[in-house]
């Protein structure tokens, strides 16, 4: 189907979300303060069922903020806030700061934060926008940041919100339902080229040149059965036997061009280095290469400061190392997590320490 105003081959960047909303309770007043902006298009329950999911590794996450300052930890995708709760319960001298896209999420995190008064607040926004919440709050430093990062198991166990290849929707994908754009625009309307890049670059898709030549020849495509079952048809017999379902790869690429994850998760990384103070913590949770090799990168990059000098030689370079690595390599589930959780199997676990005062942070930022 050709398109009368055909798009470019990948979304631009929209920049700020507009319907930005930053809420800060206090123990006096513990209903919601808009600073700015309303959140739009929340419909759902707030105490719905379906956001009753064990945040993976839990336990792990509690632990690497123990020993962190007095003071607030991002939880940079809040999400139905499990691994917010758990950070409140267990340590008394922090407060959370949470960002989702999702109002849905949203609406159901703020619901379970009540009962933690003044040392929550949160903001409708995607957390590359970091700065933002934290300048509406007056909030000059964190104590740590936390990124469980790729889609939320209600986000896919909810049918019609479009993500998921094992239920019949419309093909939507949308993190935030605000936004103009569907994962159906994408497969309507890329050309071939950008949508075997999208397809390779990511879902690791080595099949993508068929898949995007049968998506094409099926157009309009207008549901995710449809969408799964062209990809079925399109990969030869003998590879649909392992690895899982054929149309993962090509459901996960879609939702990650249009979510914008990979492209906005380097500089909210660099900003959360950057604003967090001496011995505060980042970590972060990722569940597939592409989000992993992002954040091993910038955690490096930091590490070192961008010093590229022979190890075997004194740095005579001005890198500066602005955080220290808190363990060597990821860390990965215990057995029985990923028996008992089956999105947590593929989960990375990254932490470094920042270890100068904010404002040195030329190692962090660096590009």
């Amino acid at each position: 189907m050709d398109s009368p105003t055909p798009p470019a081959h990948h979304l631009v960047d929209r920049g700020d979300i507009p319907a930005a909303t930053v809420v800060r309770r206090t123990a006096d007043t513990p209903s919601r303060v808009a600073v700015s902006g309303q959140i739009q298009g929340s419909g759902v329950d707030p105490m719905s069922d379906a956001f009753d999911h064990d945040p993976v590794m839990a336990a792990e996450i509690v632990a690497v903020f123990a020993t962190v300052p007095a003071g607030w930890v991002l939880d940079a995708t809040l999400g139905g806030a499990g691994h917010a709760i758990r950070l409140l319960e267990a340590h008394p001298h922090v407060r959370v700061l949470g960002l989702d896209r999702d109002a849905d999420a949203l609406s159901v995190a703020r619901q379970r934060l009540e009962v933690f008064g003044d040392r929550t607040a949160t903001a409708h926004l995607r957390f590359d926008n970091l700065e933002h919440a934290m300048e509406a709050l007056a909030i000059d430093a964190l104590s740590g940041a936390l990124f469980d990062l790729g889609v939320s198991s209600p986000q896919l166990d909810r049918a019609e919100r479009g993500f998921s290849y094992r239920h019949s929707a419309p093909v939507d994908m949308r993190m935030d339902q605000s936004e103009p754009w569907t994962a159906g625009d994408i497969i309507n309307s890329y050309d071939e080229v950008a949508l075997i890049r999208v397809l390779r670059d990511y879902g690791d898709e080595r099949f993508a040149v068929r898949i995007t030549r049968a998506i094409i020849a099926a157009r309009p495509i207008e549901t995710t059965n449809q969408l799964a079952e062209i990809v079925v048809a399109a990969i030869p017999a003998a590879a649909r036997r392992t690895g899982g379902h054929p149309a993962k790869r090509t459901f996960q690429a879609l939702r990650i061009e249009l979510n914008r994850e990979l492209v906005v998760l380097p500089d909210a990384l660099d900003a959360a280095i950057a604003r967090t103070e001496v011995a505060g913590r980042i970590a972060v949770l990722s569940y597939h290469s592409g989000e992993d090799r992002i954040v091993k990168d910038r955690m490096r990059l930091a590490q070192t400061g961008g010093c590229e000098c022979p190890s075997d030689l004194p740095c005579v370079c001005d890198a500066l190392q602005t955080v220290r690595l808190v363990r060597g390599v990821a860390r990965t589930p215990s057995k029985s997590e990923q028996e008992a959780n089956p999105r947590a199997r593929s989960a990375r676990l990254r932490v470094v320490e920042r270890i100068v005062p904010i404002g040195r942070n030329d190692g962090s930022g660096a590009r």
